[in-house]
């Protein structure tokens, strides 16, 4: 049974309007008649955002990378549309050396017999041509400039790569990464999404590499230098433009409708490549199936770069990828890697229609991309490998948006963002995760056949286009014949929205208004059940882990906040909101469909415990886990005692379930990361006791092997590598043994994937264990197993090793630069490394966002990563400290007031939690 809840217990919900800074309206700078003297002209054009009265059509794009000088020369001519008179052009460029610029008309005349003069605004990133006769309005002219440019250092850009052989050799390539603002880094451009263009690209190189593109190559003209020209993309955004010089090997294959896949890789990593072409083969098809419409052109490759420093990137046509999310290793790859493989080959090709046929307008609604294309992963996976049990992640997913959402700090799903920075940090678990999991409920709300339907109507409809939030709930609450597709009429019309609005329990529901409410207003609901007799009693608040009901700023970070929540509920008699006097039991909110936390009010968690306790399986594995995670958050949150929650977990010995089971394990695993970063040695012992205690059985039935089911697969690495690192005997002995057959065999014996790593991490704590695993690593080909090394090494107590991998992540030789940001976080993980890392970060600030650019996911994996650790008044004073000390960075950054807000919260949890955990644990010790 399906609810709107909107219940306005005293709250007004307050209009959140989106900030009309995302809908510039632009008028043209007037032609001026100025003369050219040295000096005369001024930047005619004072904002971020370009203006609209000049539009790209078609750039044609010539490209010369030099592997050996490392930098590249250009040309690109682009056709443009004059939309009001004008002298000038305005548009985007970084770090290029301009060296000639003209205009030409329609017939390739030139407007001027002089080169033309270029100004620059670095600080907007842009550039201004300025021609002496107008560009008429309604006219179209031509471009034309040539540049050139170091390849870049760093992950964007046209940046450089390199890749060692297995004899030493080190080699080099040349890629792209343009998402979200730098293809200006490569070529001059209009470098905003809704400026789509179609790009006719060549590339110049020497024969010893090939070359790469969004489109197939057409023709190759020979001379000393070979050149590629590429068929004309497809109207599309700058940031989907790709481009890449290397000399790697590939495989291929076609998928149903004659589409040709191909995986890249270094020329030694080849064989790792046949799973990633099953996989996106198998995608391609279920896609075009799901979406019911074609992929627009005639290849995909997907390309494994040595270095790039997100996880992957969709441009059209030539997905790149980090090499850890494409290659799969039958010998050394867990069966966590290769679901990673699969679901990010699954996300890309997800971005094949959702984000580059349909691409937000601006970067303020990218949540319209990721969240997407975050939640296709599962639908896709899914359908192509049930075997791999993906559904069974689903759930945390939701679970790390919650975490982020219950600060203060969180943002809305649709949140302005104009400067680089800011857009750069767009890219986070609000757009990912929360996106994802809103459009979760929302697909269980509308049902499966009208959420795809609705989809498909909002692709079709904006093919080639750009497009908002509301077009997305128009799509959706409108139900299409096939006539109207096939007579290629959209049945929609705005005042028709709210009319068409679905019917659930008698009233009208505008999708708009219920989804405004998830997507324009930041935070999560807690949605509070309160039992009397036959009748449930809700009430909605905003959820924070970080303010307490009883806390003065309450009232105030609650005002105006309302959601507009699909309410679902199972008991064990019934299914209607009057449950009835006999229900003994009412679950709210059935396999967390939902995005909201759940709290039962008096003795509400009682009877949910004693339910576990006596009857588990009455709930489903789904509704289990989400019983656990919503009452350790309440506990954070101070709405409920920790022994409660400890209680309610007291049933796992009977749980068979991996995930509810892992849920539990994971919350005494926190604490027990918490506690042994403080001086409590007694306590750190109880936990550590009690746990092994607990899950013994779980612990002891787990086989050293890859055997069995992809759950019990992931149980398996999960649990043993908590029983090693609480230095359970049993499970050190065994790991000792297969590290010792390991060294002895010279790094030919494969040990089982699964539990790799555990084995690394227990060799790795003396110095001829470390330093024979430092070793393998530097010249293992399996990025999935150097992985395993990386963490194993990381676990170290010897401080100075890891000092020593702190250093050798910042010079970027042995550990890449693209891993630093995880080396920092796993060293924080350590006892012995929490002020080594967070002292690291605080020394090399300037050179950390130098290599990664501010608002990137690595500076804020080591700001998050470090401080997250943290849960005293004194270190509280540290960060902040240290964030005043770089206050034009920090004041810029969402990341810094979300690491205020973590370390906040971590000494409350302390302050109230701690004697309740000792005196608990001591009762369990009796």
């Amino acid at each position: 049974l399906k609810h709107i809840l909107n219940l306005k217990l005293l709250i007004h919900l307050v209009g959140s309007q989106p900030s009309q800074s995302s809908q510039q309206v632009t008028s043209p700078p007037s032609p001026t008649a100025e003369s050219l003297g040295d000096g005369n002209l001024s930047f005619p054009w004072s904002r971020l955002r370009l203006p609209r009265y000049i539009v790209p059509l078609h750039y044609h794009l010539l490209l010369h990378p030099n592997l050996t000088t490392l930098s590249f020369t250009g040309t690109v001519q682009i056709q443009i549309d004059v939309q009001n008179n004008t002298n000038w052009v305005v548009l985007h460029s970084k770090g290029l050396q301009i060296s000639k610029a003209t205009i030409l008309d329609q017939n390739l005349n030139h407007l001027s017999d002089q080169v033309l003069p270029v100004l620059h605004n670095p600080s907007h990133e842009q550039i201004g041509i300025f021609s002496p006769r107008v560009l008429s309005s309604g006219q179209k002219y031509f471009l034309y400039m040539e540049f050139e440019a170091e390849l870049a250092e760093g992950f964007y850009g046209f940046y450089k790569s390199t890749y060692r052989t297995s004899e030493g050799e080190t080699r080099f390539l040349a890629s792209t990464h343009f998402e979200p603002t730098s293809a200006r880094m490569a070529f001059p451009c209009f470098d905003e999404p809704s400026f789509k263009a179609n790009f006719s690209v060549k590339i110049r190189r020497s024969r010893d590499y090939i070359s790469l593109s969004n489109m197939p190559v057409v023709i190759q003209l020979n001379g000393d230098l070979l050149e590629d020209q590429f068929a004309p993309s497809v109207m599309m955004s700058t940031y989907l433009v790709a481009f890449i010089v290397c000399d790697f090997k590939s495989v291929s294959a076609m998928t149903s409708s004659g589409v040709k896949v191909s995986i890249y890789a270094a020329p030694e990593k080849w064989m790792q490549t046949h799973y990633a072409l099953e996989v996106a083969v198998k995608m391609l098809d279920f896609y075009e199936e799901y979406f019911n419409i074609r992929y627009p052109l005639p290849k995909q490759d997907l390309i494994a770069i040595p270095d790039f420093q997100v996880g992957a990137m969709e441009n059209w046509g030539l997905t790149t990828y980090r090499e850890t999310s494409l290659l799969y290793d039958p010998l050394t790859s867990s069966i966590s890697d290769k679901l990673w493989v699969t679901m990010v080959i699954g996300h890309e090709l997800a971005h094949q229609w959702f984000g580059n046929l349909v691409t937000m307008d601006w970067w303020n609604d990218i949540w319209l991309n990721e969240g997407f294309a975050r939640y296709m992963e599962y639908i896709s996976v899914e359908a192509t490998y049930p075997d791999l049990k993906v559904d069974e992640y689903l759930l945390h997913t939701c679970f790390v948006a919650i975490g982020l959402d219950s600060l203060n700090s969180s943002r809305p799903i649709s949140s302005p963002a104009e400067s680089p920075t800011q857009i750069e940090e767009m890219f986070d678990s609000v757009s990912y995760d929360k996106g994802a999991c809103v459009l979760h409920m929302l697909r269980y709300f509308l049902s499966e056949d009208v959420f795809q339907s609705g989809i498909v109507r909002y692709l079709r409809k904006f093919s080639y286009g750009n497009a908002h939030n509301q077009d997305l709930w128009d799509s959706l609450s409108n139900t299409c014949s096939e006539d109207d597709f096939t007579s290629a009429k959209h049945c929609y019309s705005s005042d028709q929205a709210s009319k068409n609005a679905y019917l659930f329990a008698g009233e009208h529901l505008n999708l708009t208004a219920m989804m405004n409410t998830w997507t324009l207003q930041k935070g999560i609901p807690l949605v509070t059940v309160t039992r009397k007799g036959p009748r449930l009693l809700l009430r909605q608040d905003r959820f924070l882990r970080t303010v307490h009901p009883s806390d003065p700023q309450w009232q105030a970070v609650q005002q105006g906040f309302l959601w507009h929540i699909p309410l679902t509920y199972k008991t064990d008699i019934s299914n209607s909101v009057h449950i009835g006097e006999e229900a003994s039991w009412v679950k709210i909110n059935s396999d967390m469909t939902g995005y909201y936390v759940v709290h039962y009010a008096d003795d509400g968690w009682d009877v949910m415990a004693k339910l576990l306790r006596e009857n588990h399986t009455a709930l489903s594995y789904k509704d289990r886990t989400h019983l656990i995670h919503n009452a350790f958050q309440l506990v954070t949150a101070g709405h409920l005692p920790l022994n409660k929650a400890l209680d309610l977990i007291g049933y796992l010995q009977l749980e068979k379930h991996t995930v509810p089971l892992l849920q539990g394990l994971a919350y005494l695993e926190v604490f027990y990361h918490i506690i042994e970063k403080r001086d409590e040695p007694t306590l750190t012992k109880n936990l550590e006791k009690y746990i092994l205690q607990f899950f013994r059985a779980v612990i002891d039935q787990q086989t050293w092997s890859d055997s069995g089911t992809v759950s019990e697969r992931r149980l398996r690495s999960e649990v043993l590598s908590l029983a090693c690192h609480l230095e359970y005997p049993p499970c050190l002995e065994r790991a000792s043994q297969h590290f010792k057959d390991w060294l002895h065999s010279n790094g030919t014996l494969n040990l089982p994937t699964d539990v790799a790593e555990t084995v690394f991490s227990v060799g790795a704590q003396d110095d001829h264990g470390w330093t024979s695993l430092l070793n393998t690593y530097k010249i293992s080909l399996s990025e999935a197993q150097k992985n395993k090394i990386l963490f194993a090494l990381s676990t170290t107590k010897d401080t100075d090793k890891l000092q020593r991998l702190l250093a050798m992540g910042l010079e970027g030789e042995v550990i890449r630069s693209q891993d630093l940001s995880h080396v920092v976080w796993m060293v924080a993980r350590n006892p012995k490394g929490l002020y080594l890392a967070w002292n690291f970060v605080k020394q090399n600030w300037d050179t950390l966002v130098e290599k990664f650019q501010l608002g990137s996911s690595c500076i804020r994996t080591m700001i998050v990563g470090t401080t997250g650790q943290f849960s005293s008044p004194e270190e509280l004073t540290e960060v902040q400290l240290f964030f005043e000390s770089i206050k034009e960075q920090s004041s810029q950054l969402r990341a810094t007031q979300l690491a205020l807000e973590n370390v906040q919260k971590n000494i409350r949890w302390v302050q109230r939690n701690l004697e309740t955990l000792r005196n608990w644990l001591n009762e369990q010790m009796k």
